[in-house]
């Protein structure tokens, strides 16, 4: 089994409907930024958003920001959340699929509504440090 501790690099985001349909890729796309740290001590700090310098008017930015205690089960990531961007994620349980391609941690959070239909998002990291 690969180390999940470290700091990781986003590199490439996607999303796709219930069905599977491709969706625009979430956090602006090439412009994703994000950086997630997992500690041996089993602390978590994840930080999403789109970092393109300008956005079209009456495009929000897309941004979450997450910490708390986490464990991993080999498959599942289950951190309880006790800060975050989001004030409905405080005191829940979040859960993300966690499976590796080569080096690459790949992170699948649940099917969830992020805006006006649920998706399927799929976040690839690089570890940097």
């Amino acid at each position: 089994m690969q180390e999940l501790t470290g700091t990781w690099a986003l590199v490439r985001s996607e999303s796709s409907t219930a069905d599977g349909s491709q969706m625009p890729a979430p956090y602006g796309g090439e412009d994703a930024l994000g950086i997630v740290q997992l500690t041996a001590a089993g602390r978590m700090i994840c930080v999403l958003c789109n970092s393109a310098p300008e956005l079209p008017a009456d495009t929000p930015r897309e941004f979450v920001s997450y910490c708390g205690a986490y464990s991993f089960d080999g498959k599942v990531m289950r951190t309880i959340v006790d800060a975050s961007s989001r004030p409905d994620w405080f005191n829940t349980e979040q859960l993300r699929d966690v499976s590796f391609e080569g080096e690459t941690l790949v992170l699948r959070p649940p099917l969830r509504a992020y805006a006006a239909q649920p998706e399927q998002r799929v976040l690839y990291w690089k570890k940097i440090a």
